[in-house]
Parts: structure tokens; C-alpha cells; sequence
């Protein structure tokens, strides 16, 4: 169950940071905001893999 809970936290950080940068620098620009958002989600993946993953 601990697992399972650190990991929904996980998902609910990489969320909360996905929306924020969203909602205060990239509002009106598609683009940018896909970028963004691709390279925070390819860093939240990263560091999962490196720091939280199970050997």
C-alpha cells in the first residue's frame, strides 16, 4: 500500500507542475505549452526511473 500511495503522490506532483506552468506562462501559446509539458513529463520520467524505481 505504501508503494502504491508514494506513487500517486508522484502523479499528482507531476500533474499539479504540468497545470501550474500551464496556467501562468503558457496560456495562449500551443506549442510552447506541448514542448513544455513533454520535457517536464520526460524529466518526472527520469527521475522515477533513476531514484524511485524498484531494482
Amino acid at each position: 500500500m505504501g508503494r502504491q500511495a508514494a506513487v500517486a503522490l508522484y502523479l499528482i506532483a507531476l500533474v499539479a507542475v504540468v497545470v501550474g506552468v500551464d496556467v501562468l506562462f503558457f496560456r495562449d501559446r500551443f506549442w510552447q505549452r506541448l514542448m513544455v509539458n513533454a520535457g517536464i513529463v520526460l524529466v518526472f520520467v527520469a527521475f522515477y526511473l533513476r531514484f524511485l524505481k524498484r531494482p
